[in-house]
């Protein structure tokens, strides 16, 4: 088969049949679009004419190449590549798995990096309003200020609720109409429910009745909970930049993103004492090991402590 044609099928796949997400499927189609093209340039342009030591030459010289590219980056890069021929293989299009023996880069592992619960605190403050019981602004805000009510809105259930900033813009007004819970659509079109404190529930009371019309006002109708200046649904960008905005006027020096907060979030509730497999569920992991990740941050913290704190540990 055509590798165009053969692309073409396999992410029709992933997408359709396996649900994968649109970023996943995105991130796919760029991996294997430059596949494809290094292989053209060695007249290669069949599936069938692809081998074993083709595809070793291939990650190869991705390895080796200048500038480096990252492990995960090149982790990522074979897992497309691998995925595609098992694929073909699988569906009987070609007679073997030419990437069968390709094995991933070893990855050094990375601990997430948590904010304290002072910067959080300091980060949701900066971005804007903190609603009052009865989901009012506290005296002091400025009137009018639907964005900064959006805004405090958004990280106040980022960090509630562990949500990925890409489920967080994809949620719709109805999501959050079950009370103290919210219903977050994750990876693979997968539905989890996930508790809401009293603090983002006030701070998204507060955004709904006293900025979202407003809002909505300036655009076409959307089911959409989070919307921008002009009244389209917020993308995943515009979030970004408004936990960065946030992040450099409560002067926090340590590289803040939307994920940042979702590994706080894990981060402070294994430090309160919550069970791994509850924060596996929350996170919407599908297997345990990823979110297990999250123990080594309490346990160096545990360290930390110890090290400081017992007369007999240096």
């Amino acid at each position: 088969m055509r590798l165009d044609r053969a692309v073409d099928a396999y992410l029709r796949h992933i997408s359709i049949e396996r649900g994968l997400s649109d970023n996943t499927v995105s991130a796919y189609r760029r991996d294997l679009s430059g596949y494809v093209q290094w292989l053209a340039e060695r007249d290669v342009d069949d599936s069938a004419a692809v081998t074993p030591e083709i595809v070793a030459g291939f990650a190869a010289e991705r390895a080796s190449a200048q500038p480096p590219v990252a492990a995960s980056s090149l982790a990522r890069l074979q897992s497309s590549v691998r995925g595609l021929h098992r694929f073909l293989a699988r569906e009987g299009i070609e007679d073997a798995d030419p990437s069968a023996g390709l094995r991933p880069p070893k990855q050094a592992r990375r601990l997430p990096k948590a904010l304290t619960i002072d910067q959080v605190e300091s980060l949701l403050d900066a971005a804007g309003p903190a609603p009052s019981t009865d989901g009012a602004p506290t005296i002091g805000a400025a009137p009018g200020d639907v964005l900064g009510l959006r805004d405090r809105a958004l990280l106040e259930l980022l960090y509630a609720t562990g949500a990925r900033v890409s489920e967080i813009v994809q949620l719709d007004v109805d999501d959050l109409s079950h009370g103290d819970v919210v219903r977050v659509r994750g990876k693979g079109n997968k539905e989890r429910i996930v508790p809401v404190g009293s603090y983002a529930r006030a701070a998204v009371d507060a955004y709904l009745t006293r900025a979202r019309p407003d809002l909505a006002r300036r655009g076409r109708a959307t089911p959409k909970l989070f919307l921008g200046a002009r009244g389209a649904p917020l993308s995943r960008q515009s979030a970004w930049l408004v936990i960065h905005s946030a992040a450099e006027r409560a002067q926090l020096t340590a590289h803040v993103s939307p994920h940042t907060l979702r590994h706080s979030f894990a981060t402070h509730l294994l430090q309160g004492g919550a069970d791994v497999r509850v924060v596996q569920e929350l996170l919407g992991h599908a297997s345990v090991s990823t979110t297990q990740i999250y123990t080594y941050v309490s346990v160096d913290a545990l360290r930390d402590v110890y090290a400081t704190s017992h007369p007999r540990a240096r």
